[in-house]
Parts: structure tokens; C-alpha cells; sequence
């Protein structure tokens, strides 16, 4: 319980997790906590796909009208519920769609803790089978003792090994890392 109290306190501390808090509140009051989450991933998603809705979450020029008429078409494109479509129009109002990826983060974790659950983040050289990352899972879930939401990233420069994060903590096993503290040894 505890630990879920400093998750959330972390999170206040930043522009975009106070905002994700607020919607995670609002959601919750209206018991779509879920619908929202879903809906912040085809954002998120929307968001990495189209360079086209990057730039409009992030030019200055637009001005806020505009802004809050592209977001409302993409909100209605994408089928999203009318609490994370309003959600948009006050980021459009309030020229803060530029900070919308670190809110979508921030609600994702906010989410996770709420359930009990942590998110980690694996990167790897080469992509993961998913009997690599079931077992990687279910290895940090132990570990941490509750349940690990992992994704999982491809880093060719890592070489090989792997690199997890989970929360603010990181554990890098990557052979770059090795290479580099090696280069270092020698040099002393």
C-alpha cells in the first residue's frame, strides 16, 4: 500500500501526472477506468503511427480552436468515449496536448498500481519470443511480488543481453554494458 502512495506521489510531482491523475479520478468516479485506458493506448499508438497528429498535438501555430477541432475528429475517428474526448478538448484549451504521451504513460502506471500491478519494460537486442517474455514475467513477478506488465523493446545496440526497467528502477544486463565497464577496468 505504501509503495502505491510514492507511485502516485512521483507522478503529481509532473505537469502531465497531474493531469493523468485528474482523469484517472474522473474515470474512476464514472467506473470507465478501463474504457479510458483503452482509449489512451490507440492514442498512444494514433500518436507514435501518424507524424500528421504528432504535429498537430505539438505546433504552437495552431491555435487552440484548431487544435480542439483536430483532436475531437481523431477522438470520433477513433471511437473514443466521451470522458477521454473531453479530456482532449481541455488539453486543447489549455495548450497542453504537447504533454499528452507523459499523461498517457502516467495514467497507464496510476492504472497499474491501482491494481496491484507494476509496469516493467524489457529491451533486448533482438526481439523476444513470447515464451522468453512469459518467462521473464513471470520471473519479475516473483520478484516483486505482484503482478509485472511487461513490454518489450528492441535495442540493437545493446548487442545482446537485456536492459529492464521497472518503475524508476533499472537492471542492465546488456553486453554494451559489460563492453563499457571492461574498457573502463583497463583504462585504470
Amino acid at each position: 500500500m505504501h509503495e502505491r502512495v510514492d507511485i502516485s506521489a512521483g507522478i503529481q510531482a509532473s505537469l502531465a501526472g497531474r493531469y493523468a491523475s485528474a482523469l484517472f479520478e474522473l474515470a474512476s468516479e464514472n467506473g470507465t477506468v478501463t474504457s479510458v485506458e483503452t482509449d489512451l493506448a490507440t492514442l498512444g499508438a494514433a500518436l507514435s503511427e501518424s507524424e500528421e497528429l504528432a504535429r498537430v498535438t505539438t505546433n504552437p501555430e495552431l491555435s487552440r480552436s484548431a487544435q480542439g477541432k483536430a483532436v475531437a475528429g481523431v477522438a470520433n475517428h477513433l471511437g473514443l468515449s466521451d470522458l477521454t474526448t473531453n479530456f482532449l478538448g481541455v488539453l486543447a484549451a489549455n495548450r497542453r496536448l504537447s504533454a499528452l504521451p507523459g499523461m498517457i504513460d502516467a495514467f497507464k502506471t496510476i492504472a497499474a498500481a491501482q491494481r496491484g500491478e507494476v509496469t516493467a519494460t524489457v529491451t533486448s537486442a533482438h526481439p523476444l519470443s513470447d515464451a522468453q517474455i512469459d518467462t521473464l514475467k513471470n520471473k519479475l513477478t516473483v520478484r516483486e511480488g505482484r503482478t509485472v506488465m511487461l513490454t518489450a523493446d528492441v535495442d540493437p545496440e545493446l548487442l545482446g543481453g537485456l536492459v529492464v526497467t521497472i518503475g524508476s528502477q533499472r537492471i542492465d544486463a546488456s553486453i554494451r554494458t559489460r563492453l563499457n565497464s571492461l574498457a573502463q577496468a583497463m583504462k585504470a
